[in-house]
């Protein structure tokens, strides 16, 4: 079990039930979109990102993107995490069918995965040493312009070579894809693997 001091919030409960068995932390639902008019949760998951930081892990369909969405504008950005799921098609043990892109959800993700995706997002886990490592260089939209991420006629599809490459959701957009990138790299090493693939 691992121990990280950001509380989680999730979508449902079956996502809440698997993170649960990988992770010793607070772990909310939004109840799907039940977010969009519950202000009591809102509140408390502001709350909770002031005291202790938030991750914020939902499925990478269009609804989870949606949610995310709608979190990040109710959130102080400073105190927010952002992780996310691979696109995975198949469909969870417990549902007859495929969800309505054919994705699994965080419920269908394994241990391993979620515990990656998290490291990835820059989750605190509390058996770790703090690293005294000197700051990263960050990635900045300039870097996704010259590299043609962005702002460019073919970015949309450059973009979404480099997140299959990258094993992350295809709905990114760059200024979603932008904190992931500075998750998981610093800027020379995320230079680096550009040259690589491009």
């Amino acid at each position: 079990m691992l121990h990280i001091q950001e509380a989680i919030v999730v979508e449902g409960r079956y996502d809440k039930n698997t993170l649960s068995q990988v992770v010793d932390t607070v772990i909310l639902e939004t109840a799907g979109f039940g977010v969009f008019k519950n202000q009591e949760l809102v509140a408390l998951l502001r709350r909770l990102a002031e005291e202790r930081g938030l991750i914020v892990l939902t499925d990478s369909d269009g609804a989870g993107f949606l949610i995310r969405s709608r979190l990040k504008s109710a959130l102080p950005k400073d105190r927010v995490k952002h992780a996310y799921i691979p696109d995975v098609y198949g469909k969870e043990r417990r549902k007859r069918t495929p969800g309505k892109e054919g994705k699994l959800g965080v419920e269908g993700m394994s241990p391993a995965v979620l515990e990656e995706v998290l490291r990835r997002a820059g989750a605190t886990f509390l058996e770790e040493p703090a690293s005294g490592s000197v700051p990263k260089e960050a990635i900045t939209k300039a870097d996704l312009y010259l590299l043609g991420l962005s702002g460019t006629p073919d970015s949309a599809q450059r973009r979404s070579a480099l997140l299959r490459h990258l094993d992350l959701p295809e709905h990114m957009s760059a200024n979603a894809l932008l904190p992931v990138l500075n998750a998981l790299y610093d800027r020379e090493s995320f230079l680096e693997e550009a040259e690589s693939w491009m």
